[in-house]
């Protein structure tokens, strides 16, 4: 449903902030923009620039197209915009969480619903620790975001957004539902953010093969990668007592067994996982061709120190956070074979 304008939003509307609006966040505001949603995006001096001179751009796999030019009320640098927010989305990178929580506890109201829409699992209980004040709300965004080109955001994977359950965020729900991407209120965020986690488990995989998403999906040696570090973390999952619900067409305790399928098969019995935009890369693909720090020690890294607070250990996830900590300095890449050579022999040093 292209478009090439934005629907006015109305001023009685719930007005929302999207705090830390890289590509996911932007791809969210906009996305609330296109169904007249009353939205303003924080971010980086960086995009500012960026649209001041391009419109904000929105594309995704099925075919959802969306251009508005932004105008400085609806993005902008100055955190104090968050203010007067009646719902604030986190966007930023895990290792921002902490400096977020601090600026954000300068400026927000008393009771002011505050949602982390971050990769990993402790972003929202260090952000409850830093804004006590505040009714602070696990969260979870499960697709891909990818920026094309200068302002625009192109989302390559299924999924829709999920949020702790909480009486606070359900005047904004029908701003998500307006736009097409709905928010689901969930009892059992801890389950749904561990098994997300799961399918975030390819993120390093991906970064570290140098191909799109589905190319790397397409070759068996990846997918037996990504089976390793799924069945090291279920079953760690399992003896903390930590729940996987189905967040895909697969039941999540099958699907280690599904990726490890050879190729015929899978293409086959795994349709829908191949879904994927044929561009679509993980975003600690884009964080290492950009020269930045990655996610990697809140994801492969929340497993590790599962298995740490057990008295156990996680070395393919251990190994796979090593690969990437020493791919962001040698911007060394694995070919599926290597790698998995790489993961089988860590596994068998435990």
């Amino acid at each position: 449903m292209p478009s090439t304008n934005s629907p006015a939003s109305s001023s009685t509307s719930p007005r929302i902030v999207i705090f830390g609006a890289g590509s996911v966040g932007c791809y969210v505001g906009g996305r609330l923009l296109s169904g007249g949603a009353n939205v303003v995006m924080v971010g980086r001096p960086r995009l500012r620039q960026i649209f001041n001179d391009h419109p904000l751009v929105l594309t995704d796999y099925q075919g959802f197209s969306f251009e508005t030019r932004l105008t400085p009320n609806q993005f902008t640098d100055d955190a104090s915009a968050a203010a007067n927010a009646d719902l604030v989305l986190i966007t930023v990178k895990s290792a921002a969480t902490a400096e977020v929580a601090d600026i954000l506890a300068r400026v927000l109201p008393k009771g002011t619903p505050v949602v982390s829409l971050q990769n990993g699992i402790s972003n929202a209980e260090e952000l409850r620790a830093r804004l006590p004040n505040a009714r602070v709300c696990a969260g979870m965004i499960p697709f891909n975001v990818l920026q094309k080109s200068p302002g625009h955001f192109h989302h390559g994977t299924e999924g829709h957004l999920m949020a702790a359950r909480d009486d606070s965020l359900q005047p904004s729900l029908p701003a998500f539902e307006q736009c097409g991407l709905p928010l689901e209120l969930r009892d059992d965020m801890t389950s749904v953010m561990w098994s997300k986690l799961l399918l975030n488990l390819n993120n390093p995989i991906n970064a570290l093969s140098n191909v799109p998403l589905l190319e790397e999906l397409s070759d068996r040696n990846y997918r037996r990668c990504l089976a390793m570090a799924q069945r090291e973390t279920l079953e760690l999952m399992s003896q903390a007592g930590i729940e996987a619900v189905q967040l895909t067409p697969v039941p999540m305790h099958l699907v280690p067994s599904v990726m490890g399928l050879p190729n015929w098969l899978f293409t086959r019995l795994a349709k829908r996982m191949l879904e994927i935009d044929p561009i679509a890369r993980s975003s600690m693909w884009e964080d290492l061709e950009a020269g930045r720090a990655t996610e990697v020690d809140w994801i492969n890294g929340e497993v590790v120190r599962l298995a740490e607070s057990m008295n156990q250990s996680a070395p393919v996830n251990q190994r796979l956070t090593k690969l990437v900590h020493d791919c962001e300095n040698t911007r060394r890449r694995w070919a599926g074979d290597e790698l998995l050579e790489e993961l089988q022999a860590a596994r068998a040093s435990r």
